[in-house]
């Protein structure tokens, strides 16, 4: 079994209750990458004998470091029409709740279709130099990624670039055909915009992810172990927190997925 796959596994223990754990391989440097968290609630919305239709959109609230160990997911869902249905979503530690959430599915029909924020003009893949992290927490090194600008610096020097954006090509570095889960982690691959305006040192977290699904299914599986281009940029940082969005796009240029982040900071 891929280690991913090994970390999103749960049993359904009954009624709206699903059972897992924690996976070392995707140690962050406090609890486990959010990423990998995101996808496990997804992965319980995904197994629910209720579901109607595929994801469409995921929200995460990080409320508190989750622990090594086992937890209890729930996913409830709260309403159900004829093509769309919403989930409350809850992963608890004992009697505690360390994240909470919510979530759409739906059922998607043929209609008008455009994308008008296209994919920028990059470098293919294969000219971009792997960036291999060995000091890094455990999870990065389960993604391989290309930085093309807006990569961490290696040493800050006080100098600010006065933007955060970032781009870079990644994928799953065992090549997992990418679905709905591996995506959700992915949307948390950049790192917080923070670190490209000020040193690594200051303390941060993501409080609150939300992913929307822009691609169906079958777009999703079409990208297979491909490559994917990820964009980020930081909008606001004030008062001790900042917004971020994201874009991912498939290597053939299909908007598969957007992101946006609110991360605490303190300074």
């Amino acid at each position: 079994m891929h280690v991913f796959d090994e970390a999103i596994a749960l049993n359904h223990t009954g009624g709206d209750a699903f059972a897992g754990a924690t996976h070392p391989a995707w140690a962050n440097m406090v609890g486990p990458f959010g990423g990998i968290t995101a996808a496990q609630l997804l992965q319980a919305v995904l197994m629910h004998p209720q579901r109607l239709g595929d994801p469409v959109a995921l929200t995460v609230n990080f409320c508190a470091a989750v622990a090594d160990g086992p937890f209890t997911i729930e996913a409830v869902p709260a309403r159900t029409n004829r093509s769309t249905q919403h989930w409350m979503l809850r992963m608890l530690q004992g009697d505690a709740v360390v994240m909470s959430g919510s979530a759409m599915t739906a059922l998607r029909r043929e209609t008008f279709g455009v994308t008008e924020h296209s994919i920028p003009p990059v470098s293919p893949p294969e000219q971009v130099p792997q960036v291999h992290a060995r000091t890094r927490p455990e999870w990065v090194g389960r993604y391989e990624m290309r930085p093309i600008e807006g990569a961490i610096p290696a040493q800050w020097d006080g100098t600010d670039l006065g933007h955060s954006r970032t781009r870079l090509w990644m994928r799953d570095g065992a090549l997992r055909p990418l679905d709905y889960p591996s995506l959700a982690a992915i949307a948390d691959l950049f790192f917080p915009r923070l670190w490209s305006r000020r040193a690594m040192l200051v303390p941060l977290g993501t409080v609150t992810m939300t992913v929307y699904f822009l691609a169906d299914a079958q777009q999703i599986a079409s990208v297979g172990s491909g490559y994917l281009l990820g964009q980020a940029q930081g909008q606001r940082f004030h008062m001790g927190y900042l917004d971020q969005t994201g874009q991912i796009w498939s290597e053939v240029g299909e908007l598969l997925a957007t992101t946006h982040q609110l991360v605490y900071y303190k300074e």
